[in-house]
């Protein structure tokens, strides 16, 4: 099982948090431009044990930080123009501003199917891989619903990143065992899972995965031939994480 991180705040401090690592991983880097992916990147695959690097565009608070239907139609036009002239790895964050800037749901109504066409859009006709990182699904209901509005794509060639972090929601074992079951199903190598948190995010106050809970979700992931885990996110790993994580890197 391939073993990756998300780092949304690659510092210097958060990134030294790889000398850990003693398999070979991916990570899905957190920039609000394309300029400062690339002076990442290029610092990064220089590591015998960093195998690819993602960009993860992330907005300006303000515009909505994460990508949706309701973010300022500016800044996604500029993250996507942006995308088209240099083709890059990149991981599409779609989540709603509710918790970074909640008035846009007002202020970007009006754009809402203009902007839902852009993502799809864009989605569809970019030349480079594509992972599209979403909310995880209770039902086919819920599904839709996230289809309605703009938070799930429906595309074959695309990489589905489903955000199963165990220490915000209680999930059962048998719920994640018929999930990712389902979602492996569905989109074979594709279907990829994002657990955590082991550091918090932009919230600030995301509590920690337990080292045990950990352990179980990995067996479950492996138990279910999941092809690759990202784990949320690199500034948090200690010695305790890495030592489990280890033991299910291939």
């Amino acid at each position: 099982m391939l073993i990756s991180f998300f780092e949304e705040f690659p510092t210097e401090k958060d990134l030294a948090k790889l000398d850990l690592i003693k398999w070979k991983t991916k990570l899905y880097l957190a920039a609000p431009g394309l300029a400062l992916f690339k002076q990442l990147q290029q610092k990064l695959l220089k590591r015998e044990n960093v195998l690819e690097t993602i960009y993860w565009p992330v907005l300006k608070k303000k515009e909505g930080y994460w990508i949706s239907p309701f973010s300022q139609r500016k800044a996604l036009q500029r993250v996507f123009s942006e995308l088209k002239k240099q083709v890059v790895p990149v991981m599409l964050d779609l989540e709603l501003p509710t918790t970074q800037h909640p008035s846009l749901f007002c202020t970007e109504f009006l754009h809402f199917s203009a902007n839902k066409k852009m993502i799809s859009e864009f989605i569809n006709s970019y030349y480079g891989e594509t992972y599209l990182a979403e909310y995880f699904p209770l039902d086919e209901k819920r599904k839709k619903r996230l289809e309605l509005v703009g938070l799930h794509y429906q595309n074959p060639k695309v990489n589905v990143v489903k955000m199963f972090y165990h220490s915000l929601h209680p999930f059962t074992e048998d719920f994640l065992r018929e999930s990712w079951e389902k979602g492996r199903q569905e989109l074979g190598k594709k279907y990829i899972l994002g657990l955590g948190t082991i550091a918090p995010g932009i919230q600030g106050d995301e509590p920690l995965l337990a080292l045990e809970q950990l352990k179980r979700d990995l067996t479950i992931a492996r138990e279910q031939k999941i092809k690759e885990v990202i784990i949320f996110r690199l500034g948090g790993l200690t010695k305790e994480y890495t030592r489990v994580l280890a033991r299910f890197a291939d």
